[in-house]
C-alpha cells in the first residue's frame, strides 16, 4: 500500500493529484499568500522535478483563447515565481537538505523568517494567522499540529500487561507534526552536520524554549499511501479541494 508504483521512478513531491503533482498545489498554496520565492531541496530522481517546470504548460490550469493554431492565456500560474533548484544529496536528511540551501538565505538575518514545507501533504491552513502567530511568540521556530489522519488505534497499559483503555487516534487528543514550518534564520545555529531536523535541533530549541506548534483542526491530509493518492483524487473528481484556497469561489 506504500507509494512504490510512483516513488520507485519519481519523487513523492511529484505524484499527481489529478493532472498536476504535490508539489504544484503545494506552491500554488504558498503563492495565493504572497510568498513566491521558492527553493527547491532536490534529491531522488531531481531530473524529474526540473523537467516539469522547464517544460510547464500554463494552458493545462488556465483559460485559453487559440487564435491562429496559437494559444493566448488569460491568466498564468507560475509567471511571477522565482524558483532555485538546489541539488541537496541522494541520501541527505530533512537537516541535511536544509542546510544544504542555507547559502540561498544569505541576504536574511537572524531574526528574518524563511518556511520550510516537507512537500507531502497539503492542508488548508490559513497561513497569514499561523505566520502572526509564530510573529507574536518570538521564538525561532514553528511547525503546524494536527490530528493523525491514520485509522491506529491508542492503547495504554496497565503494570501487568492488562489494557486500561483502547481509543481511535483522533479521539485522543494527540497531534502529529504537519510538515508545514516556519524559521527564523537562527535555526542553523542548532543544526549540526549530518542531523536530522526534527530530532537533535529540536530538542535544542525545547531546552531554550525558543519551539511552538500552530494547531490547527481544520483539513490536513499527508500523500503516504497509494490509499491516501486515491482520497486526493477522489477530492479532485468531485471538485472538493480544500488545500486549493487559491480557486475562485463559483
Amino acid at each position: 500500500m506504500r507509494l512504490r508504483e510512483f516513488s520507485e521512478n519519481i519523487p513523492k513531491p511529484m505524484v499527481p493529484i489529478g493532472h498536476r503533482p504535490i508539489v504544484w498545489n503545494l506552491m500554488k498554496f504558498y503563492s495565493h499568500y504572497g510568498h513566491k520565492d521558492f527553493v527547491i531541496c532536490l534529491g531522488h530522481n531531481a531530473h524529474v522535478i526540473k523537467q516539469y517546470f522547464l517544460k510547464y504548460d500554463e494552458c493545462l490550469t488556465n483559460d485559453f483563447v487559440l487564435e491562429a493554431g496559437k494559444p493566448h492565456l488569460t491568466k498564468t500560474d507560475i509567471h511571477d515565481w522565482k524558483i532555485t533548484f538546489a541539488d541537496t544529496g541522494l541520501k541527505s536528511n530533512i537537516g541535511m537538505r536544509l542546510k544544504a540551501v542555507e547559502k540561498y538565505l544569505d541576504d536574511l538575518g537572524p531574526d528574518d523568517m524563511f518556511m520550510a514545507n516537507y512537500a507531502d501533504g497539503l492542508s488548508d491552513v490559513p497561513l497569514d494567522d499561523m505566520l502572526e502567530f509564530f510573529k507574536k511568540s518570538g521564538k525561532t521556530a514553528c511547525f503546524l499540529c494536527v490530528q493523525p489522519q491514520q485509522s491506529f488505534h491508542y492503547v495504554r497499559l496497565n503494570d501487568d500487561g492488562t489494557v486500561h483503555s483502547i481509543q481511535d487516534t483522533t479521539n485522543t487528543g494527540l497531534t502529529v507534526n504537519g510538515g508545514f514550518f516556519i524559521f527564523k534564520k537562527r535555526i542553523y545555529e542548532y543544526i549540526q552536520d549530518g542531523e536530522e531536523l526534527v530530532h537533535e535541533p529540536f530538542e535544542r530549541l525545547i531546552a531554550e524554549n525558543e519551539l511552538v506548534a500552530y494547531r490547527y483542526d481544520g483539513f490536513w491530509k499527508c500523500m503516504d499511501t497509494f490509499k491516501d493518492k486515491q482520497a486526493f483524487d477522489e477530492l479532485n473528481a468531485s471538485g472538493e479541494c480544500p488545500w486549493q484556497v487559491w480557486r475562485e469561489k463559483v
